[in-house]
């Protein structure tokens, strides 16, 4: 029940109420919240509330950093503003709408770590470099792999995306030549956001997941497949990904997500103690990825091999601290079939097999002024769904 008028089919509902940082007009930027087609600004709507300083800031860092029971406080007096018809005077003129906005980052991004936790991503990248071998890395059932990534390269969705240079060799070259990548990929991911930080030097136990992390948002972990071929022997990607990182605006909760949580796929060996936890995180996020409009692929996150919550454990097994506004991201979400592939790589198969757009043409790999669009939707109360927008960007040309 609301005194707003919210179309049956919103994915911004009641049950969902994700937070996003905005501004609109001459406000400067604002704290939000997502409610059908418009924003309660948040920061105004909250002045005189115990929690209201903690939204003034212009970045939700401060409202994570206050920790679950500070956020299970906040999203109450929410709901409570927007069911409450003794509420509608008060917030309605704090109600902006969602197409009037700009977005901005929602975080302080403090650090950045992104994983390899797609089984199915992993087998296509092996049978793709190496011609028929289904075999991922001898530790990949035993550890989510992940590197430490840029936070400073971390943008908001809709920002463009300048294409990459460095330096490339591809197989059959005798020697390596500098310029624009040539090879320029997006990869569907789900991010994971962090509150309460944590002591370095103290592992997170795994079943701590939902007192550290506050919410789930949408991640595109931009790629120049060349760059990276050519810099990771024998170490890790770095200008290969580090020059731009794609956030959706808008942080769902964990609190919005209980009716999407489900058990992960079986992990045969059995994960060590530290890993294996006592509730499920696996999430049934359906999101869908097009390029200059076209549907091309709708991958599964159910599928995931390794969930947020072991990846949180993971990342700090070894004593690293974790600091409000981390963030860190699943990878490559890839299912079985050939149209939930969550890579360029994958849906033309390493270049060789050129994904046909319509009147676009084909592409073996990004073009400049090719837009990728990345939405996810997942289940809520009585059949609803719940939206987490999109994280969107349009490549520009190199800088060379």
């Amino acid at each position: 029940m609301t005194w707003l008028d919210l179309p049956d089919d919103t994915l911004f509902g009641l049950d969902n109420l994700p937070y996003g940082v905005f501004s609109h007009g001459e406000r400067t930027r604002r704290a939000g919240v997502a409610v059908g087609e418009q924003v309660l600004d948040l920061s105004a709507a909250a002045e005189g509330e115990s929690f209201g300083r903690l939204l003034a800031a212009g970045v939700l860092n401060p409202l994570l950093a206050a920790g679950p029971d500070t956020w299970a406080d906040v999203r109450a007096r929410v709901r409570e503003w927007l069911t409450e018809p003794r509420h509608a005077d008060r917030i309605r003129p704090h109600l902006v709408p969602r197409k009037d906005i700009t977005s901005h980052l929602p975080v302080e991004v403090a650090d950045y770590v992104d994983f390899y936790s797609s089984e199915q991503h992993a087998i296509n990248a092996s049978r793709i470099f190496t011609g028929g071998d289904d075999l991922v890395p001898a530790n990949w059932k035993h550890l989510p792999i992940g590197y430490h990534g840029r936070a400073g390269t971390v943008v908001v969705s809709g920002t463009p995306v300048v294409r990459p240079a460095g330096q490339r060799k591809p197989r059959r070259a005798a020697e390596p030549s500098f310029g624009a990548a040539k090879r320029l990929d997006f990869e569907t991911e789900v991010g994971f956001v962090v509150g309460v930080g944590s002591e370095l030097g103290a592992p997170v136990p795994i079943d701590e997941f939902p007192r550290h992390v506050f919410g789930v948002c949408l991640v595109n972990d931009w790629s120049a497949r060349d760059l990276q071929g050519w810099e990771s022997q024998p170490l890790g990607p770095f200008l290969g990904k580090s020059f731009a990182t794609s956030m959706s605006p808008w942080l769902v909760p964990l609190a919005a997500l209980d009716h999407a949580r489900v058990p992960q796929p079986a992990q045969d060996p059995e994960p060590f103690e530290y890993l294996r936890a006592a509730e499920l995180w696996g999430l049934d996020l359906t999101l869908e990825i097009r390029i200059n409009g076209h549907l091309v692929s709708s991958p599964p996150f159910a599928t995931q091999y390794w969930t947020g919550a072991q990846q949180l454990a993971h990342l700090t097994v070894n004593g690293a601290s974790l600091r409000t506004g981390d963030l860190y991201a699943s990878g490559t979400v890839t299912g079985p079939a050939k149209d939930q592939r969550g890579s360029l790589l994958e849906l033309s198969w390493g270049g060789r097999e050129p994904l046909a757009l319509g009147l676009d043409g084909t592409r073996a790999f990004l073009e400049d002024g090719d837009e990728v669009v990345i939405s996810a939707s997942a289940p809520g109360p009585g059949g609803a769904r719940l939206g987490f927008g999109e994280v969107r960007g349009t490549v520009a040309p190199a800088v060379v």
